[in-house]
């Protein structure tokens, strides 16, 4: 009993190091690669007008938030991101829920919806700027396309994927299609769900940068434009950098309630 507690506690020493190494080697990575580009910039190996630098991109960003310009563009990119987000999340679920409720309908449409996936949103947008106007309606309108498909096919994969032996037992002792859902189906296919969220998150930051690409007058998708036409590179990967790290941090927060509801399911 005690060398088995002793490899156990041995077990979760090496998976420490061995995330503790992950969490260094992804730091490290990062840093190294900040570091290569600045140095290739200043010896002039790369055109640091055509492909900036660390430096001067950070100085950008210093620049735009001193002027207050970063927190009008970051806080119109956050404010149509979580709209679509949540608008997109639950339109997807419900979906989800009726085409699962109903095999009839789910069978209609199923061909619509492959069109759907299959089809190239941005093709819509000079539409959508006709039928809504240019503006942030829009802008959710081409989200909400982009990220409702996604997130209503992966939750409902995960609503077919429980046993059918399941749902067959519950049957059997006379309950109905909504206590099979409410008690399997959909605490079965959360961590499904939470995927899908995971996925939705980052559709919803690719239709509003879509959208502020066809049609904004502000957002960080509005900035990386700009910045392009005027021929500001360094406003382009200051825009970029701080996109991608607040879409990492709200990727991040899901990914958190991911891992807690599975330290939950685990340890009821």
């Amino acid at each position: 009993m005690c060398n088995e507690s002793a490899s156990q506690q041995l077990y979760r020493k090496r998976l420490r190091h061995r995330a503790r190494f992950i969490q260094i080697a992804r730091w490290g990575i990062l840093i190294l690669l900040l570091l290569l580009w600045e140095l290739l910039a200043r010896l002039g190996v790369i055109d640091a007008f055509l492909l900036s630098s660390p430096s001067r991109m950070f100085t950008t960003i210093a620049d735009l938030i001193r002027t207050g310009e970063l927190w009008l563009h970051l806080g119109t990119t956050l404010w149509e991101t979580v709209v679509g987000f949540v608008i997109g999340s639950v339109l997807g679920i419900v979906m989800a829920i009726a085409l699962w409720w109903s095999n009839t309908l789910a069978r209609i449409l199923d061909p619509y919806l492959v069109v759907l996936n299959a089809l190239p949103k941005i093709a819509l947008g000079p539409v959508l700027i006709v039928w809504i106007g240019a503006g942030m309606p829009a802008i959710i309108a081409m989200t909400l396309l982009i990220s409702v498909i996604v997130t209503m096919v992966t939750v409902l994969g995960g609503f077919l994927s429980v046993e059918e032996e399941k749902l067959t037992l519950l049957r059997s002792f006379g309950a109905s299609k909504l206590q099979c859902f409410t008690m399997v189906v959909f605490p079965a296919a959360l961590p499904t769900t939470v995927s899908a969220l995971k996925l939705g998150i980052g559709m919803s930051w690719v239709g509003v940068i879509v959208g502020e690409f066809l049609v904004s007058r502000a957002g960080l998708g509005y900035l990386i434009v700009y910045g392009g036409q005027v021929f500001k590179l360094d406003l382009v990967m200051a825009g970029t950098a701080v996109l991608c790290l607040f879409a990492a941090l709200m990727y991040l927060m899901i990914a958190a309630c991911e891992k807690r509801l599975n330290q939950r399911r685990a340890h009821p």
